[in-house]
């Protein structure tokens, strides 16, 4: 695998071998959870591979044994002083429109956990491959703050209106099977499998035609948004912005971060 000179991130790990492209979630130590910097970081290497007209498909990963822990909470604020708290609330849309609108198809490994932002993020990806031992949740109920980024269109779409509201309004995880059973992922195999089985998705893709590829997705991607529609998701940031000043919405937030807190 080659590395680009002209693309070099910090939070993420780039790679291209002919026409395929790897996208590396990068941050193990932090269970690659989504700082604001990672996010910029993504946006940015989506529009990068769109630049690369030799990759026809993209395999994203995360680094270690977790997927993605989902937004780093404690990094909330910490972005340059000239991004205002509404960039910082809206950048998960942008990072979802720009690898949903990438050119090249999109293959995501999953593996350990799969936690909110992550989950989205992988939402966002044409195919999803599941390790045995991956766990989903959506926790932010739980965390005093709505889920944005346009991610209750996304799973409407994807798993129905009444598992929507079970998965969001419950926050409780699932599993890699009832992951399969709604079709949420498109197969499951063993962990120590995962890589290879993706890897072998993507190589097989990538020797298709590249306008059959994007025919396809261009085709799937429109009728999904005629289903359900993300276009009101720029709206999601001014709710999220309105939870974290809700006194109730504060108080579970820390009630649910205390219970983390606690041994055992």
């Amino acid at each position: 695998m080659t590395m680009p000179a002209d693309f070099a991130p910090s939070c993420l790990k780039v790679q291209i071998q002919g026409a395929l492209g790897r996208l590396t979630l990068s941050r193990p130590q932090r269970l690659n959870a989504l700082s604001p910097q990672t996010l910029s970081e993504l946006i940015a290497a989506a529009h990068w591979f769109d630049a690369q007209p030799e990759v026809k498909v993209v395999l994203l990963q995360g680094e270690g044994r977790a997927f993605c822990a989902g937004f780093d909470l404690t990094a909330f604020g910490s972005a340059a002083s000239d991004a205002s708290p509404h960039a910082q609330a809206d950048q998960g849309r942008q990072v979802l429109e720009a690898i949903e609108g990438m050119r090249a198809v999109t293959v995501c490994a999953l593996q350990g956990h799969v936690v909110g932002g992550g989950l989205l993020l992988a939402l966002a990806c044409d195919l999803r491959y599941a390790a045995m031992d991956a766990v989903f949740s959506i926790p932010e109920v739980d965390l005093g703050i709505p889920l944005a980024w346009g991610g209750i269109p996304r799973l409407v779409r994807e798993l129905g209106p009444a598992l929507t509201r079970e998965l969001v309004l419950t926050c409780r995880p699932f599993g890699a099977a009832e992951a399969l059973a709604w079709r949420f992922v498109n197969r499951v195999v063993a962990a120590d499998g995962l890589a290879g089985e993706a890897l072998a998705v993507a190589q097989q893709l990538a020797a298709r035609p590249a306008l059959l590829l994007q025919m396809t997705k261009t085709r799937v991607a429109r009728a999904s948004e005629s289903l359900t529609s993300t276009t009101d998701a720029e709206g999601d940031a001014a709710m999220l912005l309105q939870a974290l000043t809700d006194a109730e919405c504060r108080d579970s937030a820390q009630s649910y971060l205390q219970s983390r807190r606690k041994p055992g």
